[in-house]
């Protein structure tokens, strides 16, 4: 039997993106996949809604978020480097290893970002080269608002860089409007794409930045240069994944065909869904209120229970849902609902969750299924 993936990431690929797949593998530096090629960086494009050059990089997302830094760094450049959890940390360390100095912005796992703290360090430090920050922590299931950070980031020398890699399809993004010198994301994701791809779009803020670095050393694989100069002729520097670039296509043109606005809407209704039933259930939430995905939900397991639950779930109901990282490890549980999610899935892992929790001796307050039936009737 098939597994359901509730996690936050990889998630359900659709059936249509696995038979696009399947298509034979042709090659990559031929016209016929170049016209391919190109036009699902076109698609791309639409979904991060930019004209900023686009890539798609052979890689995971954690590929964009090294090609974002390694790019515009110098060694002993400072990067304000904004942490809500361990992938904000990601981009510091990131910073470090490229001989940079992250100048870190850290907050509470679980809670957001807070503008004013980012103007106040702006303020304050001289020639910071860049501002990091995570649209969508999966570590927690909390998201900061990368509109309002834009707007203040916009109005000093820094450039602004974002992970869109767990909200990018699911989550609203708007590069242009937002501001945003480099977005990075991943296929695997709220995209409902199948592992191994990665999206970044860099602004002419940016590129001037990079042309300034003609000296410096950026590695050889993630040069952006090498991949602009490619894009031109509809390539890739490097040999892409062929059959992965024919699945991201059709992902990419399903998510256009639902429309932003109308994912983002669905996305809501099943992350208020999901928190109401958990809620009903007598489990509390992990995130603040304020900063609560809408891409997955993160909850605390109560007192006397631990991974197991997510053990049971796994090998007795074929569920697949997370659980914690670094300190929150066997502390929460997260459950993804993004990419093509819809209602069914949320009951069923919902009713699968109530049988797991009474099996290990947790008294369940009330009907987390019905309860999230009531919610998702009236959204």
């Amino acid at each position: 039997m098939d597994k359901l993936l509730m996690l936050p990431g990889p998630t359900i690929v659709p059936s249509e993106v696995l038979l696009a797949m399947a298509k034979p593998t042709i090659g990559h530096r031929s016209k016929e996949f170049g016209e391919i090629f190109y036009d699902t960086i076109e698609k791309l494009k639409k979904v991060f809604i930019t004209e900023n050059d686009t890539f798609i990089v052979t890689g995971s997302g954690t590929a964009t978020m090294d090609m974002a830094i390694s790019n515009i760094i110098k060694k002993g450049d400072k990067v304000l480097t904004i942490i809500t959890g361990n992938f904000g940390e990601r981009f510091a360390n990131i910073v470090e290893s490229y001989k940079g100095k992250a100048i870190k912005l850290e907050y509470e796992w679980g809670d957001l970002a807070k503008p004013e703290d980012v103007k106040e360090i702006l303020d304050k430090e001289e020639d910071i080269k860049a501002v990091t920050i995570v649209h969508n922590e999966t570590s927690t299931g909390a998201r900061n608002y990368i509109d309002k950070i834009g707007k203040v980031v916009k109005d000093y020398d820094a450039l602004y860089i974002v992970d869109t890699i767990s909200s990018l399809g699911g989550d609203y993004v708007n590069v242009d409007k937002f501001h945003i010198d480099i977005c990075v994301t991943g296929s695997q994701k709220c995209l409902a794409a199948p592992p191994g791809l990665a999206g970044i779009t860099v602004s002419e803020k940016a590129w001037e930045v990079i042309n300034k670095n003609e000296n410096e050393k950026v590695g050889f694989y993630l040069d952006l240069k090498a991949y602009k100069k490619y894009l031109e002729k509809k390539q890739n520097p490097y040999t892409p994944a062929v059959n992965l670039i024919y699945a991201l296509n059709k992902a990419l043109e399903l998510v256009l065909e639902e429309g932003i606005e109308n994912r983002v809407k669905r996305h809501e209704r099943l992350a208020k869904a999901t928190r109401a039933g958990l809620e009903e259930m007598g489990i509390e939430l992990f995130a603040k209120e304020e900063a609560r995905s809408i891409t997955v939900t993160s909850a605390k397991y109560p007192n006397g229970i631990d991974d197991k639950l997510r053990e049971i779930m796994n090998k007795k109901y074929n569920i697949v849902i997370a659980g914690g990282q670094k300190h929150l490890s066997g502390k929460i549980f997260r459950i993804g609902h993004m990419g093509i999610c819809g209602e069914k899935e949320i009951l069923a892992t919902l009713s699968c969750l109530e049988l797991a929790l009474k099996e290990l001796g947790f008294n369940i307050e009330g009907s987390g299924v019905e309860k999230a039936k009531e919610i998702l009737s009236k959204l």
